[in-house]
């Protein structure tokens, strides 16, 4: 199993970013995708999932109305559109799936809101 994300960088307060979460190594289309972040000297904490074939997501609620998290099973990849950033959006964001009892992590990639 391999998760590479991509697509964090510097933005302004206000500001959007779509991440990007490409996945390999299992059948993607069968599994629920999840979307994690971890703020400097916070424990990590879920942002928002979706279902095996996008028909349900789940989003935490700081994050709600802003993200949206969306995939594309034609190409393993897991997204998340984020608008409305504000400056506790800062973190470390992560694509995460559960496959045969463990769960699975990318590297991760560093949204940073700052004006």
């Amino acid at each position: 199993v391999q998760l590479v994300e991509s697509g964090g960088g510097l933005v302004q307060p206000g500001g959007s970013l779509r991440l990007s979460c490409a996945a390999s190594g299992f059948t993607f289309s069968r599994y629920i995708m999840s979307w994690y972040r971890q703020a400097p000297g916070k424990e990590r904490e879920l942002v928002a999932v979706i279902t095996s074939a996008g028909g349900l997501t789940n989003y935490a609620d700081s994050v709600k109305g802003r993200f949206t998290i969306s995939r594309d099973n034609a190409k393993n990849t897991v997204y998340l559109q984020m608008n409305g950033l504000k400056p506790e959006d800062t973190a470390v964001y992560y694509c995460e799936v559960p496959f045969n009892g463990v769960d699975y992590w990318g590297k991760g990639t560093l949204v940073t809101v700052s004006s």
